[in-house]
């Protein structure tokens, strides 16, 4: 996943996800003078020293960083002079230097080390920087000028970037409500500051739920089906030194655990607290949170002349308007229906074959479907894991495939700063030397870190500020006991594959502007570079480079392989289903009309899923609303369709490269210059097909799921 956040690209553009630091403590001269913040890092690449940045740093440089903008801001809207692309837009993009720079470590933290002290922060300042944006997007003297570049557009002669920029900046302040009357323009800053509040609210609620939605006992026969080196990976020793087992509350609905555990009592109890862990009536309950930021988002597009959320959000997206999507994402039902059924009755006989007289529930799916996959391809996950070290996977594996594609090379440093130990620093080079920029790693689950997996950027490329990039991968794979090696599922390896293929991305930006830079692309184009990475981690050079034991040092035999690869199709009923009906109950929040009301968040999913024919009974969305991160407070809202949309370009894409001899530097090169170097700096349609040569097709998506032959 790549995080996006609510702020505008004005000079922010480094910053990612939830909008936050803090408010109330001081900001004497004192404090500003000795903040690391507030000066430029002496690291390489200006990377954050996180030995001298203290929570306490925070709020003094966001303060300081507001009122600087907002400074700079006015200078530009009062010009004297006749607005120019120079004296306007480029200054607007040259602003805000310090606030990006500070928020870009802020939200590094917030999401990958948060703390109370964090998390308060975070709560606090989020309203002040919704009220930041607006005073910057809601400056008529500003729009005026950027209204009148826009109009002479034409007739400026600039290059194919910066005319982009001028489109881009007209489009976002017209979206954002620079033509609305002053009455609506108070309204919506008003709303504007209570979602950016209570989006904040809704992350810390929810990584409180996770965390105490964690299973434990001392029990370990309770635990019977996981491995030995699963159950030291659990192992904690409580407060008195006794030995208890924690299984660790994932993001998605279904938790991996549910795949091994044979106590089917227990499978329940955690599924239970899976779909219920933010719905307890308790101080982490997100369900007044999520029904109240539904009804702002409706309210906002009311103002803006919108029917609903969706038809807004869609405005920058390929997709452009939520018919488009609901007509993607329906065209998709009847297969997945189809395939999920003819699924469910072979697990069912699975199950009844054992004896068993009980009928399927989600929460048995997996561990018999685990079946099923054993019985048809002779494989089951304890087989393939110890073919899977995440080291050998993200060095033979993750990084020999960017070296064979585009020639990069990496060098870990050992001196660059981190917040955990668990985080690696690498910093990249392409072939001729040159350096790229820094990469972050850190993949293991902590408490205090979100769920799920992303990219984020520290900083962006921009060539405008002299900037090279620095990105960071986080994941929450189970860290191993100590001395144990970690080992991970195929699912893992694919998420690494993924979420580098983010950071190529931004790696590979080659903007003039900030604001175009990277993955400062629509959501259902910024999901095509990560998901076309995936494809390598089971393309066979790349394969058998990473894919060793861990004990023997041999490569998976070949069989073995083929079964891996002949697997990649089983279950792809569920895993699209589950994910289809996220996207689906995405879109039914987001299409809700301004007057309408939701009383009852549980009722409301219930009545949506059915109105979509989406609810599977033993297929529940990937994420229920009340856990929905994405779409609650890392700005997939009306956006979650777009790895489903993204699926289909991907996979389309990957035809080509597998038409034209597949992993070579010639066909690396031309992807990394047609799409992964562009930014936002053309239609993303007309980038796709100067790519592939035509228009995107969908069968190569539904072939590789196994849906069509």
């Amino acid at each position: 996943m790549k995080k996006f956040n609510y702020l505008p690209a004005i000079a922010l553009a480094a910053v990612m996800s939830s909008c936050g630091t803090g408010g109330g403590s001081s900001t004497g001269n004192a404090t500003l003078e000795n903040n690391p913040l507030l000066k430029e890092s002496t690291l390489p690449y200006q990377a954050p020293d996180f030995t001298a940045i203290e929570n306490s740093h925070f709020q003094p440089a966001m303060e300081f960083g507001m009122k600087e903008h907002l400074s700079e801001i006015e200078a530009i809207a009062t010009n004297g002079e006749a607005p120019t692309f120079e004296n306007t837009l480029v200054a607007l993009e040259k602003s805000g230097q310090t606030l990006s720079r500070v928020y870009g470590v802020f939200n590094f933290l917030s999401g990958a080390y948060t703390n109370p002290e964090i998390q308060r922060i975070e709560e606090e300042e989020a309203p002040k920087m919704a009220a930041h944006q607006d005073a910057i997007y809601l400056n008529d003297q500003l729009f005026q000028r950027i209204k009148t570049i826009y109009n002479q557009l034409e007739s400026l002669n600039l290059n194919p970037e910066s005319k982009r920029l001028v489109e881009y900046y007209y489009q976002r302040f017209v979206l954002a409500g620079a033509n609305l009357p002053d009455a609506a323009k108070e309204e919506l800053k008003k709303l504007n500051e209570e979602e950016a509040l209570l989006s904040a609210k809704f992350g810390n609620r929810l990584l409180a739920a996770a965390k105490n939605g964690a299973y434990i006992t001392d029990d370990q026969t309770m635990l019977e089906g996981l491995s030995d080196s699963e159950l030291q990976a659990i192992a904690q020793k409580d407060d008195s030194g006794n030995v208890q087992f924690v299984l660790p509350m994932q993001n998605t609905t279904q938790q991996p655990a549910l795949q091994s555990l044979t106590n089917r009592d227990l499978r329940k109890e955690l599924f239970e607290r899976s779909i219920h862990r933010a719905e307890k009536g308790d101080s982490t309950d997100t369900r007044d949170i999520i029904a109240r930021i539904a009804q702002i988002r409706a309210k906002q597009a009311q103002l803006l002349g919108f029917q609903n959320f969706a038809e807004w959000n869609l405005q920058d997206q390929m997709a452009k308007t939520p018919e488009a999507v609901t007509t993607f994402l329906n065209n998709l039902v009847p297969a997945v229906t189809e395939k999920i059924s003819i699924e469910a009755a072979d697990i069912q006989n699975v199950i009844n074959k054992k004896g068993n007289t009980f009928k399927l529930e989600p929460y048995d799916w997996n561990i018999y479907a685990e079946q099923v996959r054993k019985a048809r391809y002779d494989m089951d996950e304890s087989e393939i894991k110890p073919y899977f070290e995440l080291k050998t996977v993200l060095e033979k594996g993750v990084f020999y495939t960017a070296t064979r594609l585009y020639g990069i090379t990496f060098k870990e440093r050992h001196d660059i700063p981190v917040y955990s130990p668990d985080v690696r620093v690498f910093e990249l080079f392409n072939e001729d030397g040159s350096a790229i920029g820094l990469f972050y790693c850190d993949f293991y689950k902590r408490d205090n870190k979100s769920g799920g997996a992303w990219m984020g950027n520290v900083t962006e490329q921009s060539k405008l500020l002299g900037n090279k990039p620095v990105i960071y991968n986080e994941c929450n794979f189970t860290k191993p006991a100590e001395g144990n090696p970690a080992l991970i599922s195929f699912d893992d390896v694919t998420t690494m594959f993924h979420e580098f293929g983010h950071a190529l991305h931004g790696f590979f930006a080659d903007q003039q502007y900030p604001s175009l830079s990277g993955t400062n692309v629509a959501r259902d184009f910024v999901e095509l570079p990560s998901q076309i990475n995936e494809h390598w981690a089971l393309f066979p050079e790349v394969f058998k480079n990473y894919a060793i034991h861990y004990q023997t040092g041999e490569p998976m035999p070949q069989a073995l392989a083929d079964k891996l690869v002949k697997a990649s199709k089983f279950n792809q009923g569920y895993a699209l289903g589950e994910a289809l009906a996220a996207a689906g109950l995405d879109m039914q929040w987001h299409t809700l009309s301004a007057d309408a009301t939701v009383g009852d968040v549980d009722q409301f999913e219930s009545d949506a899923l059915a109105r979509i024919k989406l609810n599977f009974s033993q297929v529940p969305p990937r994420y229920r609303s009340t856990y929905f991160l994405h779409i609650w407070g890392h700005g997939y809202a009306a956006g979650y369709y777009a790895y489903l949309w993204a699926e289909m370009l991907d996979n389309d894409a990957f035809e080509w490269f597998k038409e034209n001899g597949g992993l070579t530097r010639e066909n690396g090169d031309r992807f990394r210059k047609m799409i992964l170097s562009r930014g936002n700096t053309e239609d993303f349609n007309q980038m796709f097909i100067s790519f592939r040569g035509k228009e995107p097709d969908i069968t190569p998506m539904l072939r590789k799921r196994g849906l069509v032959e």
